[in-house]
């Protein structure tokens, strides 16, 4: 009992610490990401001065040029000019000889500033992504201590095969965090900060040029709030189509497949067959979500040209075939799909189904899944 204790205290102690350090890996990313941005801005305005330096002193070099040749003229003919005249030329020549100086000393200040922030830049990139990584092996080793794999362990005898599909399953849970948390930030989140930019500059537009000019903008930023609102709509629906609850599994499914068709540039063919009716919430999500996995699987290892997905709703049962031409694969060898095939087949058997998958290398994929409807 005393040992029990003791463990029970050492995996609370290792479970803070490796949540405290989880924290401050994300909080070093964040600060990381904020000063890149920052210095992100900082290289565009330097590189656009630079361009103007340099500009500017391809202007001064042709004025300082057309000054010394005057000066010399001057000074060759220095009986036909007054004092005066003398004096101003060579003035101005000294002039722009001073003035083309301290622009090249300026263009070479801001190239200096350049390089180094590029640099930092580069730096800081490497940064943000060694943070990533260790964030999500953290979040994995967390995971996997703090969580109970014991109703997996009923399904899976191997216990390499236990440990092996339980760190696949939280990796992919945080891979898909990091992915929605990447969309999220570059998608909208970008474009909100990108309207908040453009509403003060409709502001400055509407004060030095008039209510025509901000239309114009306002006109732009709309179109901008409506391309970030449809990125958001993505988003939700890659999470969770609503269309499941209102519109039911059929058009949820012809709506997914044509979106894959358009994201992957293959061809998705789509075939229902007998009566459309609803089924129980959850055993219609059930069936999205194994369509869902054996498309992914497909689009992700197999590289297909055309992708094939047939139901067919009879009173009794349900019937699914998903067929791909792909690269197919030795399904009794492990490979990386394997877990995807495992976590479908763990689905079907908590709906008292049978999945038959058949395969060759070379050869494509077809899934076949027959699930009773009266028990679920």
């Amino acid at each position: 009992m005393e040992e029990v204790t003791m463990l029970n205290h050492i995996i609370t102690q290792t479970l803070d610490s490796v949540g405290t350090s989880r924290e401050k890996i994300f909080e070093i990313g964040e600060r990381s990401r904020s000063e890149h941005e920052y210095l992100n801005q900082e290289l565009l305005q330097i590189k656009a001065k630079v361009s103007q330096v340099i500009k500017d002193v391809d202007e001064s070099a042709l004025k300082a040029k057309h000054a010394r040749n005057r000066l010399a003229q001057v000074s060759k003919e220095f009986a036909n000019y007054t004092s005066e005249e003398v004096r101003s030329a060579y003035e101005q020549a000294s002039e722009y000889q001073v003035q083309m100086a301290v622009l090249q000393q300026e263009e070479v200040q801001l190239r200096t500033r350049r390089d180094d922030i590029e640099r930092r830049l580069k730096n800081l990139q490497d940064t943000i992504n060694r943070a990533e990584q260790l964030s999500v092996q953290m979040s994995v080793v967390f995971d996997f201590l703090s969580s109970d794999l014991k109703q997996v362990g009923e399904y899976i005898k191997d216990a390499k095969e236990k440990q092996n599909f339980g760190l696949k399953i939280i990796e992919a849970q945080e891979e898909e965090r990091r992915r929605l948390s990447r969309e999220i930030h570059d998608g909208p989140a970008q474009m909100m900060a990108n309207v908040m930019l453009h509403s003060e500059l409709i502001e400055r537009i509407y004060q030095e040029k008039g209510i025509e000019e901000a239309l114009k903008e306002i006109r732009g930023l709309r179109k901008m709030v409506r391309s970030s609102l449809a990125e958001v709509r993505r988003i939700i629906y890659d999470l969770r189509p609503m269309a499941l609850d209102d519109l039911g599994l059929i058009p949820t499914l012809r709506k997914y497949l044509e979106n894959v068709e358009e994201r992957f540039a293959i061809t998705v063919t789509f075939k229902h067959f007998g009566v459309e009716k609803r089924l129980a919430q959850h055993f219609e999500i059930a069936l999205f979500r194994l369509v869902q996995e054996a498309v992914q699987n497909a689009t992700k290892h197999a590289e297909p040209a055309e992708i094939i997905v047939k139901i067919e709703l009879k009173p009794n049962n349900v019937t699914l075939v998903i067929k791909d031409d792909g690269r197919g694969f030795d399904p009794s060898k492990r490979n990386e799909s394997s877990f995807g095939i495992i976590g479908m087949k763990e689905r079907v058997n908590m709906l008292n189904g049978v999945i038959t998958i058949q395969s060759k290398p070379q050869q494509g994929a077809i899934i076949l899944i027959q699930l009773p409807i009266s028990n679920n």
